[in-house]
């Protein structure tokens, strides 16, 4: 039997599991689903049809599930928040259901509708903000006060600095690290350092892949393909891209960046060129 303070208020038809804590002054709607070992610390509102997956803490003041800060969508029927697994959601953190216009699509994919999307393991620091239509991956960090807004897609591993704020539609590729205080207005390539008030691309994350268990053979192989791609003198930027599809062919972080800035081309908020 899940354990829930008699001073939470937890609507019939809410899906809560018997491992589940919901502490004092909770909220918790009738579409809600909290997995087995969530806990609800204190003056957590949980609203529409929002998912919550095993192990994930939530403290006090966060709101989740809230229709979308989207003119006119606010209150829709069928709007979804999904929250993956052992996740750390801190105070007054904010995630917002999805709209009909859907997620930003790549490739490939058929983006999915009214729905908002958070993967597992992951950390989201005081105040901050995850809008409509996202799709945030694992490992994510969001450090105080940082924010994204619709239709952002963050890969694994993104770590967003401290009241940085990141722009509709953009796309952020896997393991990059975006600094404190930074605005980011155009697609990041997997494994790059932007810093600056209006972000600039200053080069790769070398000490977080190093960390993650790169090897320095890998490492060097990234920086070449990226001073080859982005600070070459020979030809235009997309003709380096071509020539780096045959260049670094075998090397598949390479090509993650490679087909990343090509879908970008291809999109609506374009790449992030280095400095």
């Amino acid at each position: 039997m899940a354990k829930i303070h008699p001073t939470a208020v937890v609507e019939d038809g809410a899906q809560i599991a018997d491992s589940a804590e919901i502490g004092p002054l909770c909220w918790v709607s009738a579409k809600a689903k909290i997995g087995e070992k969530v806990r609800l610390l204190g003056r957590v509102t949980i609203m529409g049809d929002t998912t919550i997956g095993e192990e994930t803490v939530v403290f006090p003041g966060a709101v989740l599930g809230a229709g979308p800060q989207d003119h006119g969508n606010e209150f829709l029927e069928g709007a979804k928040l999904v929250i993956g697994k052992r996740n750390v959601i801190r105070e007054n953190v904010t995630m917002h259901c999805g709209t009909p216009k859907g997620q930003n699509p790549i490739a490939g994919e058929e983006a999915e509708k009214m729905i908002t999307r958070v993967g597992d393991d992951g950390m989201f620091m005081i105040n901050s903000h995850i809008a409509h239509d996202c799709v945030v991956g694992n490992n994510v960090i969001m450090t105080n006060n940082a924010v994204i807004a619709g239709h952002v897609r963050l890969g694994d591993g993104v770590i967003l600095g401290g009241n940085s704020a990141v722009h509709q539609f953009c796309r952020i590729g896997r393991k990059t690290m975006v600094g404190g205080m930074t605005g980011v207005d155009r697609d990041v390539i997997p494994f790059g350092i932007v810093t600056g008030d209006r972000g600039k691309l200053r080069g790769l994350n070398v000490i977080g892949l190093k960390r993650s268990g790169m090897d320095e053979h890998t490492v060097k192989s990234i920086t070449r393909a990226f001073m080859f791609v982005f600070k070459g003198k020979e030809g235009t930027f997309e003709e380096r891209l071509e020539k780096a599809k045959e260049k670094f062919a075998d090397n598949e972080m390479v090509m993650e960046q490679i087909n990343f800035i090509g879908e970008s081309l291809a999109g609506r908020r374009k790449v992030m060129t280095a400095e």
